[in-house]
């Protein structure tokens, strides 16, 4: 029997896709006008789950309940006229549109738009002075922040009258103080009677916004608790099957000579606008700079500048050897010989070849190490497969399957065998994008310390992450990023989220623009 004062009711749900089980009877159920969160390892099997009630996947069994009523949902139509909406952590939104028609777009009232244009106009202007959600109808989407296009999608899912809002991960993309006023917006909506569903894997969002929280592990739910009532590490240990270290440990760095020195780095992109725009920092033996900004200010092709990846104009020098930055040995391999390791901020795009496995991929970039010889003719396979075995285990890479194809694992799973790949390489220079990006908590807390682990061998870390948290906690000196230059160095130990997230929002200290 379903019960009427829950938004949401899943009962029994399985699905399965081949052998691999993804959700294995998931019972759960969601007050109405209330937040909850779910919260889970990589591959837990939550966004399957979500995808279920918004109707991108069928359950193979199970039954689904909205406000009470038994309720079919064979695709996304289904799911919006139930009133359940879904804003999804890479927007779907149309760039070239203005707001007004991105709203209106796939609910348009008869052939002649003028009509449903003027009326979204109005329901429009309605919404954002209800819920906080200031958002300039006739702009358009390109020339807004990634905070307003997520207001837009809300607003999307608002205007087509909806009273349950699922959410993915949706701070990925935003500054501190565009995160804090999200949450002011959830909170609104759910005062206003709406019911707030939030995918998150940052545990201090969910205790400073949730009401409840599920917790679910390998395809299962493990518990739902009120939020008030619980901690962190109640919830990590949940979510793991283990006590977690939540808080990375580490001494002092002991700083030793110059390794990394970048003088005055620019780079264009192919349309000739000046991504970075005169980069200058150095980075000392036994050190960590982290840099900290939101998405796209310049911190990719910094990674790649400096990974061989993009052509760059000034100077940079490894342990006082000047490095091209184009041309003859401006190229991954020739960085790799000097000493530098890359972990890309794409796995997918730069860290691996999806249709190869996994030992294929452990071997890229240095299929040519003595090691992984054969007579010094040919590559040994057994060596590189029993190497990758190794690493697998050390990194707990599920399945530990070195003949599995990239793309056969999950994301998080994707990650570790390129952690594992470039960080046991032993560099004088680790180059490391979002590190932990769609890794579990138990993995996040490995690789944090191997991190560290290198930093104390006595190496130089770049490190670059939208994580805030992973910044402070990580970084012995942090440099923040905006349009392509630096706005400051701040030491984590006195520096604070504020502070931080002014500059990352191109403002100085005392609230000025740059």
């Amino acid at each position: 029997m379903a019960h009427a004062g829950y938004a949401i009711e899943l009962k029994g749900i399985s699905k399965a896709f081949g052998p691999v089980q993804a959700n294995k009877d998931i019972h759960i159920a969601v007050p109405k006008g209330t937040i909850h969160g779910i919260i889970g390892e990589n591959g837990a099997g939550k966004s399957t789950l979500m995808s279920i009630l918004y109707g991108f996947y069928r359950a193979d069994s199970g039954e689904i309940f909205i406000n009470g009523k038994l309720t079919t949902i064979p695709d996304s139509q289904s799911a919006i006229r139930a009133g359940i909406g879904m804003v999804f952590q890479h927007f779907k939104l149309v760039q070239n549109f203005t707001v007004l028609e991105n709203v209106v777009l796939g609910a348009e009232e008869g052939a002649l738009l003028a009509g449903s244009l003027s009326k979204a106009r109005k329901v429009l202007s309605d919404l954002s002075r209800e819920y906080e959600l200031d958002v300039d109808p006739d702009a358009v989407i390109e020339d807004l922040s990634v905070g307003h296009q997520q207001r837009v999608e809300i607003l999307k899912a608002l205007y087509r009258q909806a009273d349950i809002l699922i959410l993915d991960e949706p701070t990925g993309v935003l500054t501190p103080a565009e995160a804090d006023h999200l949450f002011r917006i959830l909170k609104g909506l759910r005062d206003q009677g709406k019911t707030v569903v939030l995918i998150t894997h940052k545990l201090r969002e969910i205790m400073e916004t949730t009401d409840n929280v599920s917790v679910m592990r390998r395809g299962t739910m493990v518990g739902t608790v009120k939020t008030s009532e619980t901690s962190p590490e109640e919830l990590a240990e949940l979510m793991v099957g283990r006590k977690v270290l939540l808080e990375v440990e580490k001494t002092p760095a002991m700083a030793g000579k110059t390794v990394l020195k970048v003088e005055d780095l620019r780079v264009r992109d192919e349309h000739g606008v000046e991504r970075l725009k005169g980069v200058s920092f150095e980075i000392r033996a036994g050190e960590i700079l982290g840099i900290a900004g939101v998405a796209g200010n310049g911190q990719s092709e910094l990674l790649e500048a400096l990974g061989g990846i993009a052509r760059a104009t000034g100077r940079v020098e490894l342990n006082g050897v000047e490095l091209p930055l184009s041309g003859k040995g401006a190229d991954g391999q020739s960085r790799r010989a000097a000493g530098i390791a890359h972990v890309p901020e794409d796995r997918q795009a730069l860290g691996l070849i999806m249709d190869f496995t996994a030992w294929e991929n452990v071997a890229f970039g240095y299929h040519n190490a003595p090691e992984y010889q054969k007579n010094g003719l040919f590559m040994d396979n057994d060596a590189l497969r029993a190497d990758t075995e190794r690493k697998m285990e050390r990194f707990d890479v599920r399945p530990p399957i070195p003949t599995l194809a990239a793309k056969s694992f999950s994301g998080g799973n994707q990650q570790k065998i390129v952690v594992a790949r470039e960080i046991e390489r032993n560099p004088d220079l680790l180059l490391v994008g979002q590190p932990t990006r769609g890794v579990d908590i138990g993995a996040i807390e490995f690789i944090h310390k191997q991190i560290v682990a290198l930093r104390d061998q006595g190496k130089a870390i770049l490190l670059v992450s939208v994580e805030l948290d992973e910044i402070r906690s990580l970084s012995d000196r942090i440099a923040v990023m905006f349009d392509g230059r630096i706005m400051g160095f701040r030491d984590p130990e006195t520096t604070d989220e504020r502070e931080l997230g002014l500059l990352m929002a191109g403002m100085t200290g005392k609230g000025e623009a740059a």
